[in-house]
């Protein structure tokens, strides 16, 4: 299978009743993915992959055939586990980078109630149902599946598609619903400018702050050349961040570490963090984070 990047060329809409993503632009985003394959025997071991009492670095380098999985209930899939519950580490998600191939998918992707998922496109093309509700999802579409929901997934074009997949399990809070389904395009919304840098430093939000029924937030976040973080942000939300474009140091704990497209940052709570955008162009990742409810003081509970 192929690199998961947008250069995949996408076919027409399934047919049926499908409900496709509105595009203002129809220019693509460039979306970073594994590397795939093998490096040759003669290829040094040295890489910028660490794993830390604070913080992982997976380079994109180091995502190829030989550590990608399976699952059952799959049909033409293959994915990159990135991160998933540790005890004493990040505790409170899952996240892949899943390639399907052409008629690959699952009409039941997981079986478990509980969970929430988020779903990102980066290459390719591919149909989405959820609650009954058909989507297209092409690069940079995104879909929000509420725990509970009946919701199936096929990539019903020519050539691979990409994808990343966030598992969470919800958490019931009193007199607060279950959030709604979401489908959105990245290039459909304009970025919340961050206060006091100029337009610097930008987020792309597809859950509504203000929504308390999310206990998590799946954002695109964007840096313009020499934009930064200028501060070492130390809080309770874990992250994961997966590089989409551009290049950045990045402070994480006591390190600066040089990221680039395809990289994946992988936070423990409180774990200390900053950074600088590089240039030439703008430095833009995916980010994960938990929010909105009590923390757990029981295991399990």
């Amino acid at each position: 299978m192929t690199d998961m990047t947008p250069d995949l060329p996408p076919a027409g809409a399934p047919t049926g009743d499908v409900a496709e993503v509105p595009r203002a632009d129809p220019q693509r985003i460039p979306y970073a993915g594994p590397v795939a394959g093998l490096p040759p025997q003669t290829g040094m071991t040295t890489d910028t992959a660490v794993f830390t009492e604070a913080y992982a670095v997976i380079p994109r380098t180091v995502m190829r055939d030989i550590v990608t999985s399976y699952l059952p209930g799959w049909s033409g899939m293959r994915m990159w586990m990135i991160a998933r519950p540790l005890s004493g580490f990040a505790e409170t998600f899952s996240q892949y980078i899943v390639e399907l191939a052409e008629g690959g998918g699952s009409d039941n992707p997981d079986d478990d109630p509980e969970i929430q998922h988020a779903l990102f496109v980066t290459g390719g093309s591919m149909s989405v149902t959820i609650g009954g509700t058909e989507h297209l999802l092409t690069p940079g579409g995104f879909a929000y599946v509420p725990p509970g929901t009946p919701w199936s997934v096929r990539n019903t074009t020519p050539g691979n598609t990409g994808f990343h997949w966030w598992r969470k399990r919800w958490q019931p809070c009193n007199g607060v619903d279950r959030p709604d389904p979401i489908v959105a395009q990245e290039q459909d919304i304009a970025p919340s400018m961050m206060p006091d840098t100029d337009g610097a430093w930008g987020t792309t939000r597809f859950m509504d702050p203000a929504d308390l029924r999310h206990d998590m937030h799946i954002t695109v976040v964007t840096f313009k050349p020499g934009g930064s973080i200028p501060f070492a942000e130390t809080h309770v939300m874990e992250h994961g961040l997966f590089v989409l474009e551009g290049k950045a140091v990045y402070r994480l704990n006591r390190d600066w570490v040089e990221v680039g497209p395809g990289d994946y940052m992988w936070l423990r709570a409180f774990c200390p963090q900053a950074c600088y955008a590089g240039g030439p162009g703008p430095f833009r990742y995916l980010l994960y984070k938990d929010v909105n409810r009590h923390a757990p003081l029981w295991p399990n509970r």
